[in-house]
């Protein structure tokens, strides 16, 4: 059995990746002609095209689609079982990729990278921001944060911290079409939908043993909390929304909340990464980083969320 073409293999990704084989060669420090000979070496070892060339493009085959994820996985592997071995001995350093969600990762993750980066000035992070669900085995992404119910997955996880939500609203709203003391009576009131794969998600409320099920009735529906905000503000209705979204509203009083003796499905902050437990020593590092400030964050957003529901209580 003849071993694996490892060093054609990473040529393949770094091609797929970086769009020319000359964006190939610049990223592993290889001449162009070289990762073009280790190319077609691999190609003619497996006996199938995966990269179709022309004078002005380069395009992944059908074949080279089908066999990308896996080769990146394999690639991945091979790079972070060798960093692993040299992480302790060496200043962390090289690429991190991280995805996030998009309004947690403007609200929330700007002082805890800045406070990483300065300490390991000589790593390099990619942040995607998306509320798209990332796979991260076949997008090579390191480390992938999460706010949702954890699917069956080879993925590894860890589970940070609960995500607060409120039931949100203007003084100003809530003066013109009064307060709703029980979650049905939403449903005379303009609730903004809010949901990343449906147009609508049903709000399901406990309190003492008693349920109750509410459907948002729009007029607008979003899949970002961030644009609710400025309606919400502005009196256009109310919304339920995770804490870090509307925290500064909050705590001006800006926006109060509303129906807090109800609850609603508790969400939690996961961190996410591919199944191997070799990782580089920079990517274990960010991890344990993160977990520790984020746990921190989320409660601080919590804890002024409570804060502000005993003021509006008392005023």
């Amino acid at each position: 059995m003849s071993l694996p073409d490892y060093e054609g293999w990473a040529c393949f990704v770094a091609v797929a990746d970086g769009g020319s084989f000359t964006a190939a060669a610049t990223a592993l420090g290889l001449s162009k002609a070289s990762v073009s000979k280790a190319v077609t070496r691999l190609e003619a070892s497996l006996g199938i095209t995966l990269l179709h060339r022309s004078s002005r493009v380069v395009a992944v085959s059908t074949a080279g689609e089908g066999l990308l994820a896996e080769a990146r996985a394999m690639v991945a592997a091979a790079t972070a079982a060798t960093e692993a071995a040299r992480g302790d001995r060496v200043d962390l350093a090289g690429p991190i990729r991280l995805a996030a969600p998009m309004s947690f990762g403007i609200k929330v993750l700007g002082p805890p990278l800045a406070a990483f980066l300065d300490r390991h000035p000589a790593v390099e992070i990619e942040v995607l921001l998306s509320d798209a669900r990332h796979d991260p085995v076949a997008e090579g992404i390191d480390l992938t944060l999460r706010i949702a119910p954890l699917a069956d997955s080879s993925l590894r996880a860890r589970t940070i911290a609960p995500v607060a939500a409120s039931v949100i609203a203007s003084p100003a709203y809530l003066e013109k079409h009064g307060t709703p003391k029980h979650p049905l009576e939403l449903s005379g009131h303009r609730l903004i939908g809010y949901g990343h794969r449906q147009r609508a998600l049903p709000l399901h409320f406990q309190r003492a043993g008693e349920e109750a099920t509410v459907l948002p009735t729009g007029p607008l529906f979003a899949n970002n909390g961030d644009i609710m905000v400025p309606l919400i503000v502005a009196g256009g209705g109310i919304a339920v929304l995770p804490d870090f979204i509307a925290a500064d509203e909050l705590a001006s009083g800006a926006v109060v909340p509303i129906l807090a003796d109800w609850s609603l499905p508790q969400s939690h902050l996961h961190l996410l990464s591919p199944p191997s437990r070799l990782r580089p020593a920079r990517v274990r590092a960010l991890s344990d980083h993160l977990v520790d400030g984020l746990k921190i964050s989320c409660t601080g957003a919590h804890e002024r969320f409570v804060k502000q529901h005993h003021r509006t209580e008392n005023d």
